[in-house]
């Protein structure tokens, strides 16, 4: 173990000023067990007390203020619940309020009548007087001389501040822990990375996190410990793709025969200059004789299953066999129905397997898959069945990637015992590319970020419940031209403590509206039995239905092309990538597109917000970006998966560019010094080989 290890290892019990009983609640309460778990926890804002206000300066919106000044006289108003003790509180400049609703009869004993206080808070006006709503009160005879300056805030629990360790405690413990560290806390970034981004020392950076000496050493000490963490992070991820990328061979599908013919000769239409970039980076993998890892992002309807076809008929012309998994039979069938008359024009054997295939069709598939006779396999989790077993799989396309977990995935791949199969994971949720260097930074990536020609941008509108005649009479104008609509519900069924219109309402409300024999009105919803979903969908598919009242499982992959209109009811109930989604199940057609979301009229900035973007742009990629500023990375991906979304300190909603920036840096170290044997990346060398003693992140100290 080396000095440095030795040191952030030690127990907390043995830092003075904590003490057993405070240890024992840092240990449950925070998870918090030794030097190096308590450095780096790191506060999470701090109270700016470098300055006095005045009151004549105060702006309503300053995140906080101190000010000095006289308590002139206090008073009680309300009664029950609503008491409140309300202080006149001057400064020469002017007078405010201070106003406390709890612990009244405690804080009006300690108060001083014209007493000379520091008042600390949020400053608020209302009617040209500005107020701060329980306030930090200190006497100015007590308060400390060190009063001035950046003081640290922790996250902390209801159970710590009851036992009083507070942010104050929390930052005099610290202040001893840095001053016994500083000779024990290493350097872990090269030279030439602290000199090409101007990054602060290690030393400097841990003690400015915490004690501040101002606002430009805060923000040199944040951006140096982003990049740091960053920097692991991405370490980490390129040399796990390099060392996957040599454990693992892949088959080289050198032969494009079968794939110029069909391109040259049978596809009717013109590939986009954006899907051609994606067809050539997966053939240059295919040479490669390493295994494909390759991400392909495209936004609703780019085109990425007619690139999958593409990548199986390269798999195909050189005798291996590929597959296509779904995450429902809706898709399957979609996936199916729509290469199948490429594949018969091809003379392939296409076939499909899900749940509902039945026993005889099933001895079928299994024995033309082990002779070679099927080529291209389409299907739902049913893919995985050990039964399932193939000649010569060699590869593998997951559609909407995120659906299936990774001990799925890996099953897959273990389909072929030789040579693992090439691996192609699609996905229409756009991504944001901070978040996919992160969560996919061990796959390549592709993206298509392009529509095919002749397609229309949907027109995107925001109508209050007050429109709904309006709509109705828009919606049948272009029911009257053979369009079709969606009527989407965030509810199943009425729930007593959200006010919003829920299906079951709806479906009745647009039965009347729209009334029989001139009129069909279908229902789908999660609740449904497989055979009924299907059903409804495929009279829906048929035109037997023009009009289709459903939750939001016909969110993903399903295909009308005839289907012109989008309703979202409720939207303010949806999340941005949600609204995309649902959007784009329209516009898959050359007629022009519309997505109405209707909305009650008290609304969120954030939900403005998200009307906003998608009233201004079509672009997924944009949508996805606002959407990871407004909900974070957690929220995103649904899972915080560990070692990659546990940051301490970065923000990836936020931190673009130092992610970048710590992207090329590791890529660039790695490809010059794959083993980080050269002196120069010492730094990097001993750091990662302390961090192998433990599973902790590799952007931490020790």
């Amino acid at each position: 173990m080396t000095e440095r290890t030795t040191f952030f290892d030690t127990p907390l019990l043995y830092l003075k000023g904590l003490g057993p009983q405070r240890t024992e609640l840092l240990n449950k309460e925070l998870n918090l067990f030794t030097y190096g778990d308590l450095i780096q926890y790191y506060p999470f804002r701090y109270d700016d007390r470098s300055r006095y206000y005045t009151i004549s300066e105060l702006m309503d919106s300053m995140p906080s203020a101190q000010i000095k000044g006289r308590l002139r006289d206090w008073y009680t108003e309300g009664e029950g619940p609503k008491k409140r003790l309300v202080g006149t509180f001057t400064d020469g400049t002017g007078s405010m309020s201070l106003v406390w609703f709890q612990g009244i009869t405690y804080i009006e004993k300690t108060l001083r009548r014209d007493g000379e206080y520091i008042a600390y808070g949020k400053p608020q006006s209302f009617n040209g007087q500005f107020s701060i709503v329980h306030p930090e009160l200190e006497n100015t005879n007590t308060a400390s001389e060190q009063e001035l300056g950046f003081f640290p805030v922790y996250n902390l629990t209801e159970k710590l501040r009851k036992r009083h360790l507070d942010s104050k405690v929390i930052g005099k413990v610290m202040r001893m822990l840095l001053e016994q560290a500083w000779p024990h806390i290493r350097e872990t970034l090269p030279d030439a990375l602290i000199q090409q981004y101007r990054l602060v020392g290690k030393r400097d950076a841990m003690w400015n996190i915490h004690l501040p000496q101002n606002q430009g050493w805060l923000k040199q000490a944040q951006r140096r410990l982003k990049f740091e963490e960053l920097f692991y992070n991405q370490l980490r991820l390129i040399k796990n793709k390099l060392i996957q990328k040599e454990e693992f061979p892949g088959q080289i599908f050198r032969d494009t025969s079968l794939m110029k013919h069909f391109y040259n000769e049978l596809l009717p239409f013109e590939l986009t200059g954006a899907q051609q970039r994606v067809i050539k980076e997966i053939y240059g993998d295919f040479l490669t004789g390493k295994q494909m890892n390759r991400l392909l992002q495209g936004d609703v309807g780019s085109g990425k299953t007619i690139v999958a076809f593409i990548a199986c008929l390269l798999a195909i012309g050189n005798g291996a066999q590929a597959c296509l998994m779904a995450p429902t039979e809706i898709l399957a069938d979609q996936h199916y129905n729509g290469l199948k008359p490429f594949a018969d024009a091809m003379g392939l054997n296409l076939g499909i397997l899900t749940g509902s295939t039945n026993k005889k069709r099933r001895v079928v598939l299994h024995e033309e898959l082990q002779t070679g006779k099927m080529h291209i396999l389409v299907g739902t989790h049913a893919l995985l069945e050990d039964a399932v077993q193939y000649k010569n799989l060699g590869l593998c396309i997951i559609d909407e990637q995120h659906r299936f977990g990774v001990a799925q995935r890996a099953k897959l791949w273990r389909k072929n015992e030789t040579v693992p199969p090439h691996i192609l994971v699609m996905t229409a949720t756009p991504i944001p590319r901070t978040l996919a260097m992160t969560l996919y930074g061990n796959l390549d990536v592709s993206v298509i970020d392009e529509l095919p020609k002749g397609r229309k941008p949907i027109k995107t509108v925001h109508k209050f419940d007050k429109h709904r005649s309006e709509v109705f009479g828009f919606m049948r104008q272009q029911i009257e031209l053979g369009r079709q609509v969606y009527v989407v519900y965030p509810l199943i069924e009425e729930s007593e403590k959200l006010d919003y219109k829920d299906l079951m309402d709806g479906f009745e409300s647009m039965q009347r509206a729209f009334p029989r024999p001139k009129y069909e009105v279908g229902m789908l919803h999660g609740k449904m039995l497989p055979y009924e979903k299907d059903d409804e969908m495929q009279r829906f598919i048929k035109h037997e239905t023009q009009i289709l009242v459903a939750t939001t499982v016909i969110e993903v992959g399903v295909n009308v092309p005839n289907a012109s209109v989008m309703v979202i009811e409720s939207a303010e109930r949806f999340g941005l990538s949600q609204l995309h989604q649902l959007r784009g199940r329209v516009g898959r057609g050359a007629d022009q597109s519309y997505c109405i979301m209707m909305t009650g009229y008290k609304l969120s900035s954030d939900t403005r917000t998200r009307l906003e973007t998608m009233i201004r742009t079509n672009n997924g990629f944009e949508i996805a970006d606002v959407d990871l500023q407004l909900r974070g990375p957690g929220d995103l991906t649904g899972t915080q998966q560990s070692g990659v979304m546990d940051l301490m300190i970065a923000d990836l909603a936020k931190d673009g560019a130092i992610l970048t920036a710590a992207r090329e840096s590791a890529q660039a170290i790695l490809t010059e010094d794959p083993e980080l044997v050269l002196p120069q990346h010492a730094p990097i060398r001993n750091h990662v080989d302390g961090l192998k003693q433990t599973e902790n992140n590799w952007g931490r100290i020790s």
